[in-house]
């Protein structure tokens, strides 16, 4: 439909095809828009997204979204090369080293605990600053990071990622606010249903959670094609209205109390 038509953006977390960032970039090109793609530089060893610039025509660019001399360099970068302010941004990063090494919430090494809340959080606050500081967004532009409803609700084997996703919540709602102040720019969440990502498989019990997610929702786990959609039209000028919102991309999971199909009945 072309909807992001002559649209810049960075799209940070693609990884594989597996990422969601990457079904988004690629949704993005397909609607018109021109892009950077961005991951820590340790990711560039696995050679996916090189292929996925490729793919795209789109340059990518090493940088560690928790180190401001890196993004600074990033923003300037995209700038350059795409011919302009950004328009729009996805910020899809998590890792957490507790849940990679199976350590029990009850556990935590706290200093892994604070690593995860730097990347997969505070990171976000940190893109926003440095946009917002070199006023790198057009006006009416649209940053979008990517959640999950353990921001809301306990699911023991998230771990920390929990406190992570609540805090990245709250970073939108408050950056919200001062974007839409200086120049309009919107800031929103979405909440995603469990997606066979290489993250997310790396999760204990994911797959049972995954179908459990699938029964209990009534129309299904969201798929990541269709988190790209969505992504696409709060980038686009079909949602100026939209800011500072939690949106639930995960086929109703998050209103229902229990589905009888989950007892089997």
């Amino acid at each position: 439909m072309g909807i992001l038509s002559g649209k810049r953006g960075i799209i940070f977390g693609a990884l594989d095809d597996n990422s969601i960032a990457s079904y988004v970039a690629k949704k993005c090109v397909a609607e018109g828009a021109t892009i950077t793609l961005t991951n820590a530089p340790v990711a560039m060893r696995f050679g996916e997204i090189q292929k996925l610039g490729a793919a795209l025509n789109a340059e990518v660019i090493p940088a560690d979204a928790t180190n401001l001399e890196d993004l600074e360099a990033l923003v300037d970068k995209s700038m350059e090369i795409l011919g302009g302010k950004i328009d729009f941004v996805l910020h899809a990063i998590g890792m957490s080293l507790n849940v990679r090494k199976k350590k029990s919430y009850t556990d935590l090494k706290h200093d892994w605990m604070l690593k995860t809340f730097d990347i997969s959080a505070i990171s976000f606050h940190k893109v926003m600053q440095t946009l917002y500081k070199k006023d790198a967004m057009n006006e009416e532009g649209s940053i979008v990071g990517l959640s999950y409803i353990a921001a809301q609700r306990t699911f023991p084997d998230y771990s920390e990622m929990a406190e992570s996703k609540a805090l990245l919540e709250s970073f939108a709602r408050s950056f919200g606010y001062h974007f839409g102040i200086k120049n309009k720019v919107r800031v929103n969440t979405i909440s995603q249903s469990p997606t066979m990502t290489t993250a997310g498989q790396g999760i204990k019990g994911f797959q049972e959670f995954f179908d459990y997610a699938d029964k209990m929702s009534p129309l299904g786990n969201a798929s990541a094609e269709s988190c790209a959609d969505l992504c696409a039209s709060l980038f686009s000028d079909f949602s100026k209205g939209v800011t500072m919102q939690n949106l639930y991309n995960d086929g109703g999971f998050s209103s229902m109390g229990m589905n009888p199909a989950v007892l089997g009945l």
